[in-house]
């Protein structure tokens, strides 16, 4: 019985590497499709989730009242999530599109590493302290799993498999290597430079008035890279929830 319960779990791993990697492979080799499927899943996840979040707090801010008409809420939370699906697709899509594929594969793994960071974190919540990964993971850890991959883009900077470009190579970009209709590739790879950029100035600025690895870790925080936390937890509470019913379903 113990050996089973072993070798289920290391198939249970096993799946939710897979699918990780999936997720992160499917965003570098389609990203226009990533992001469509990005912005639907998160439409119909945020229509869902939204709407008892709204149901629930409605009493709080109401004198503890209930709405006298749930219509209302599902209107409220299909307005927040149409304008949260549309963020998501962008998002996504400026993450993962490009014209440099070296690029595109080094931010694929840090995605990968974020998402797996957070779909972990999500079943250790639930099995320790009943949390809800679908819950958690689409209103509590965006910003955190954000910081998780933007230390992962900033580590990969600093290891020089991701380019830090200059002022001059972002003029030199704009000037000689951007066609008159640029497509969306093109212009993914001019924000990224210049995120990257603005990154490092804003490192550089921080470190006059503390220390350089504290302006490092706030530079962090700042980094344009955070927003991405909102897909990264998507994909990480679908793949949480998806191992935590495996798992109820194999439990012996």
């Amino acid at each position: 019985m113990i050996v089973l319960r072993v070798i289920v779990n290391a198939l249970i791993m096993a799946a939710e590497l897979a699918a990780v990697a999936g997720v992160a492979w499917i965003g570098w080799q389609y990203p226009y499709a990533f992001a469509a499927g990005t912005a639907v899943l998160a439409f119909l996840l945020g229509t869902h989730l939204d709407y008892l979040r709204l149901k629930h707090e409605y009493p709080f801010y109401f004198d503890g009242r209930q709405p006298a008409f749930l219509i209302g809420l599902r209107i409220l939370s299909l307005g927040d999530s149409t304008i949260k699906a549309i963020i998501a697709g962008l998002v996504a899509l400026l993450t993962f599109s490009g014209t440099n594929d070296e690029r595109r594969f080094i931010i694929a793994i840090c995605f990968a590493v974020a998402v797996y960071a957070g779909a972990s974190l999500l079943r250790r919540l639930s099995i320790s302290l009943g949390a809800n990964p679908a819950r958690w993971g689409y209103f509590r850890l965006s910003v955190p799993l954000g910081l998780i991959f933007s230390s992962a883009v900033a580590f990969a900077a600093a290891l020089q498999y991701i380019k830090t470009a200059t002022l001059t190579d972002i003029g030199r970009q704009l000037v000689f290597d951007m066609p008159v209709r640029p497509s969306i590739d093109h212009i993914s790879d001019l924000l990224f430079n210049l995120m990257q950029y603005i990154d490092s100035v804003i490192a550089t600025l921080l470190a006059t008035v503390m220390p350089p690895d504290w302006a490092q870790v706030a530079s962090l925080v700042i980094s344009v890279n955070v927003l991405t936390g909102f897909i990264v937890a998507l994909y990480a509470l679908i793949i949480a929830e998806a191992v935590r019913w495996i798992e109820r379903r194999s439990s012996f």
